[in-house]
């Protein structure tokens, strides 16, 4: 279902994910390198907003991060959590700017696959619902699956972000037929979202090697990114790492549209 769209519906937005610079202070089990310092460096680069997981197990993100994010950003947080009753409270505690609700698994190194949404929708319809009220925007990270899709917007969720890790880890991996075959699931789902009214973002394991054909899809109204970007920003720092990103968001753009991003 190729885009009818001919050029992209706004500004392509950037969240950076600050998780795994809590990875790295948990790691030793003491107090640094803070997450909060990085995530107010990447808002001082120019990030749109900033994503933090607080999972279950706290095995990154810490209750305590989450305080001060929201009481020291004035960009967006967009807080991904679990549907569970614990995450709920705590959201509703704090009142994030956006809400992403994402699958969890005890013994997962990081998110595999989108949320279950089609057999959950009359839990999660009703999970959602106090969030909306509360003024969170609600988001779902789903696969880019046309059930899942339908089932998100039958809800009410008014954002999806599909899940780009399998086309991106099989461009790394050398899959190309594999990768050729996600690209279009995602771009043709994108469009089958924005065709239902929901706003598309997108997320996973994007680099500079798959960022580009991600945003030059014109549906998509922002990239969340995180893993790649710390991992870059060892080597060279975190607005480097950043400005290189927004740059080739930028090109993709003006490439596909003769607009910038």
């Amino acid at each position: 279902m190729p885009s009818a769209i001919t050029a992209p519906l706004g500004r392509l937005r950037l969240g950076v994910n600050i998780d795994h610079v809590a990875t790295v202070r948990n790691a030793r089990g003491c107090a640094y390198p803070d997450p909060v310092r990085a995530a107010l460096l990447a808002q001082d680069a120019g990030a749109d907003g900033i994503t933090a997981h607080l999972r279950e197990d706290r095995r990154h993100i810490a209750d305590r991060d989450i305080e001060a994010l929201m009481e020291q950003l004035t960009v967006p947080l967009n807080f991904e959590m679990a549907a569970t009753a614990e995450m709920q409270k705590i959201a509703l505690r704090h009142t994030p700017h956006a809400v992403c609700l994402v699958p969890e698994k005890r013994e997962e190194r990081t998110t595999e696959g989108g949320l279950e949404v089609a057999r959950e929708e009359n839990r999660l319809a009703h999970f959602i619902a106090p969030l909306q009220d509360a003024g969170c925007r609600v988001s779902i990270f789903i696969a880019a699956d046309q059930r899942q899709i339908e089932a998100a917007a039958r809800i009410g969720a008014p954002v999806v972000e599909l899940h780009a890790g399998a086309f991106c880890d099989a461009h790394s991996e050398g899959r190309f037929d594999d990768r050729d075959a996600e690209f279009v699931r995602l771009r043709d789902m994108a469009a089958f979202a924005h065709s239902l009214g929901l706003e598309v973002h997108a997320g996973h394991g994007i680099t500079f090697d798959t960022v580009k054909p991600l945003a030059a899809f014109p549906e998509v109204m922002e990239l969340n990114i995180g893993h790649f970007l710390i991992g870059e920003a060892i080597f060279v720092g975190l607005p480097t790492a950043m400005a290189e990103m927004r740059r080739l968001m930028i090109e993709a753009r003006t490439e596909a549209f003769g607009i910038g991003a």
